[in-house]
């Protein structure tokens, strides 16, 4: 897809699953069961709808998906259902690899947006004080743009974790220093969906850059942050050409997720999700915008019509 003189491509991780019951909230599964069927453990199937950008000059990349670090308990767990590499889509649909990737944006850091930011090593290293989970980053390093490595302690106890390693060995990395502070030092509620391994082999390779709450990497682009799935997340809007692209990322993950009250039990303000459903989507309706559903497996893009009063997604065709 050309959006004026940027190329666009969407380029899938694979599908996994999550509990229907936490993916649609106060909505009843008799409702949400008739459009998002359920497995025998309740789950329904996701995707993560990564999105590349070529400027011309610079090629991005927005978000990287699950990963594929994974153990075979937790892949069972997950419903992980891996037909190929996410190096092998982005040379199948971009035609680039790992190593042609200039900058890397996570709109947050919880593992099916940043998993595919790093990958095994195949060796393993002395484990952290604190595990492979969030251990903490003194303040002073995360007030800096860039985090010096030497602050952080890597020495433990007895055992040993697997290393890991960018995945875009040639890319920066962009999070917001609040993700970034967010991440280091979670709380019960979004403790589980933060896995250190997917940032801090970044910060040793001084490749994690730490930005403001809303920025413009490249021109058109604009990156801003939202309150409501969480504290810190960021949507993304490109336009170029007279066209709009809008990233609405885990505000309205997939389209069954446009009708206003339908919004995951994983949001930590779902009041706020609310209000932006309620003022952003009437404005993507009315100015024609094309939108991007990061975790829809069948329409990761679509436009919005009117129908009946409700504003339903319109499928783009190739």
């Amino acid at each position: 897809m050309q959006l004026g003189d940027y190329r666009v491509e969407v380029i899938p991780d694979t599908e996994f699953r999550l509990d229907g019951g936490a993916m649609f909230g106060v909505v009843p599964r008799v409702l949400w069961e008739r459009v998002c069927p359920a497995d025998e453990l309740n789950r329904v199937t996701l995707t993560c709808n990564c999105l590349f950008i070529d400027t011309g000059k610079t090629k991005i990349l927005i978000e990287t998906g699950i990963g594929e670090k994974w153990s075979a308990r937790e892949t069972e767990m997950y419903g992980i259902r891996r037909e190929r590499s996410f190096a092998d889509s982005l040379r199948a649909i971009a035609g680039c690899g790992p190593d042609d990737i200039d900058i890397v944006i996570n709109t947050h850091l919880h593992f099916d947006h940043a998993g595919g930011n790093t990958i095994s090593t195949g060796t393993h290293v002395p484990r952290s004080s604190t595990g492979t989970h969030a251990s903490r980053v003194p303040a002073v390093g995360i007030e800096a743009t860039r985090i010096d490595p030497s602050i952080v302690d890597a020495n433990g106890p007895a055992g040993e974790a697997p290393a890991f390693q960018s995945q875009f060995p040639n890319a920066r990395y962009l999070v917001s220093r609040s993700e970034v502070q967010a991440a280091e030092s979670p709380h019960e509620r979004d403790r589980a969906s933060y896995l250190s391994e997917n940032w801090r082999p970044l910060i040793d390779s001084q490749q994690l850059d730490l930005m403001p709450d809303s920025y413009e990497p490249v021109e058109g682009l604009y990156v801003e942050e939202v309150r409501g799935h969480s504290e810190t997340m960021q949507t993304v809007k490109l336009t170029r050409g007279g066209e709009t692209l809008f990233g609405f990322f885990d505000m309205v993950p997939m389209r069954h997720h446009i009708a206003p009250a339908w919004i995951m039990s994983y949001d930590l303000y779902p009041t706020e999700t609310l209000e932006f459903k309620k003022r952003v989507l009437p404005q993507a309706l009315d100015e024609n915008w094309i939108c991007h559903l990061y975790h829809d497996p069948e329409m990761p893009l679509c436009r919005l019509a009117e129908v009946n009063g409700k504003i339903q997604p319109v499928p783009i065709l190739n």
